[in-house]
């Protein structure tokens, strides 16, 4: 075996025991407190914990992309499907906006400004059809999570390239990721580059691993 060889072997082991260390949490119903939140009333979510960093969670895999190579497909059942370069991209009307992370592993971080285009900008171009019930979404490390096409159409959805005025960060989903702030994390799929239509649910990676197929943090839906 070469040294190439090992070092994909080492990283599919690495990735295949985070695998299954999250499936077990899932199984056992970890953090699970079996309480309810209202948004309106609560700033943070059942058995969350607040904490000012941004912890990086990953599945040992963080695919290096260049910016000027980036393309995003939004297609499916849309009447007008597209494809932007980053340039096409960063030509799009570009909005600001704050909203909180909450993810599955139980850490909270509150009001983060987020730069980048909104959902609803995305929806209006590609004019989606009216099966189309859900989205995909598809990264460049092979990760996929649906939401249902309300979730996306939301007004607090948008498609990020900057966190608090810098480009986001490669381990945290750069040059593009989702921001679903809604939902718990998992769903604002890192490295996304493409955004599909679909008429029936699609669960995602993580959602046949164990994880809730919807995944709101005031239902405290972590494990399905």
């Amino acid at each position: 075996m070469s040294g190439k060889d090992e070092g994909v072997g080492l990283i599919g082991e690495i990735k295949r025991k985070l695998i299954e260390k999250k499936q077990a949490w899932a199984k056992e119903g970890r953090l699970l407190t079996g309480r309810t939140a209202e948004p309106e009333r609560a700033k943070l979510p059942p058995g969350q914990r607040v904490t000012r960093d941004w912890p990086v969670l990953d599945l040992g895999l963080q695919p290096t992309i260049d910016p000027a190579q980036w393309k995003l497909k939004v297609d499916g059942l849309v009447e007008a499907p597209l494809e932007w370069s980053m340039a096409d991209f960063k030509a799009q009307p570009q909005i600001d906006d704050v909203s909180d992370m909450h993810c599955v592993t139980a850490w909270s971080r509150y009001d983060n400004l987020w730069q980048g285009v909104a959902a609803k900008h995305v929806v209006a171009l590609v004019r989606p059809k009216p099966e189309a019930r859900f989205i995909v979404f598809h990264s460049y490390d092979g990760y996929t999570t649906n939401v249902p096409r309300a979730a996306f159409e939301d007004d607090d959805v948008l498609l990020a390239h900057s966190w608090e005025g810098k480009p986001i960060p490669r381990e945290h989903g750069g040059p593009v990721r989702i921001i679903l702030p809604k939902l718990y994390l998992w769903k604002s799929a890192k490295w996304v580059r493409r955004i599909e239509y679909v008429a029936a649910d699609r669960p995602g990676f993580w959602e046949v691993r164990g994880y809730h197929n919807h995944g709101d943090p005031w239902k405290e839906e972590r494990y399905g």
